[in-house]
């Protein structure tokens, strides 16, 4: 990564849990192009890293993203039609990246989840967040439209009407009525969403690799296949599945009444 990179998003480790941290806290951790980059890179490098069993993606200064920076976009009035769909691309590749890591990806939220920040933390497939965290739709109140797929993402959980409402108004809503709403796994005491979420990791981290990988595809495809397809692609994986070094350990351990060992199996990916 470049330094520029390396500034925008802070890295480590917790034991086979990678945390991926925004560092722009002066603007609560609004998006950058510099961010995009390099969270779409420390995704690649963990889908090719077998010691990363899953990952946490958070922010730093009490604030999970603010969505974007306002100051980037206004310059973007200037910019022809072409070229302000190219930056907007980065983002949705950005969107793209977490959707389609097959490392589990867990998003900590507490402060503000805004805009693009909203998006950002949906896309994630699970979400642990402060009881007080503030999220917003929020881009009506400056006569913008969503982006990063935030409406396909509250459509997977509330009716037309609420997705309208939230939309139309950008209210700021509760942690505590997004966990009453769907997609929040996990409601923590502020302060205490990053703590939750490293806890929830840790479980995943130490599961079946491929599986999981296969797994996560299954729940991503299931909102728009139709049964059918559904029942089509849960057979290709589940016979791949029965002939897998992870099933064998998986299996072996239930049958010999162990816990099973299946971080021993991981390969790096090509």
């Amino acid at each position: 990564m470049s330094e520029e990179q390396n500034t925008a998003l802070i890295s480590r480790r917790e034991g086979a849990v990678l945390v991926l941290s925004n560092n722009n806290p002066a603007a609560r951790n609004a998006l950058s192009p510099a961010f995009y980059r390099a969270l779409t890179q420390a995704l690649q490098d963990a889908k090719n890293d077998a010691s990363v069993g899953a990952i946490v993606l958070t922010g730093e200064g009490g604030h999970f993203c603010a969505g974007g920076d306002l100051r980037q976009l206004v310059k973007r009035r200037e910019l022809s039609l072409p070229e302000r769909r190219e930056k907007l691309e980065g983002l949705h590749d950005l969107i793209r990246a977490v959707r389609d890591c097959p490392k589990p990806v867990i998003a900590a939220v507490e402060g503000a989840a805004a805009g693009a920040g909203l998006s950002l933390a949906l896309a994630c497939d699970m979400l642990v967040a402060a009881r007080n965290a503030a999220f917003s739709v929020a881009y009506v109140k400056i006569g913008l439209t969503p982006d990063g797929g935030a409406t396909a993402f509250l459509a997977e959980f509330v009716s037309r009407q609420v997705l309208t409402e939230l939309c139309l108004t950008g209210e700021r809503i509760s942690g505590e009525r997004m966990h009453a709403l769907g997609p929040v796994n996990r409601l923590a005491e502020p302060g205490q969403a990053l703590a939750q979420a490293l806890a929830l990791a840790t479980q995943l981290a130490a599961g079946p690799d491929e599986a999981m990988a296969h797994i996560k595809q299954l729940c991503r495809d299931a909102y728009g296949n139709t049964l059918e397809q559904q029942l089509e692609q849960e057979a290709r994986f589940m016979v791949h599945a029965q002939a897998s070094e992870e099933s064998r350990e998986g299996m072996a351990a239930f049958l010999e009444k162990r816990p099973a060992d299946f971080t021993q199996l991981r390969q790096p990916r090509t």
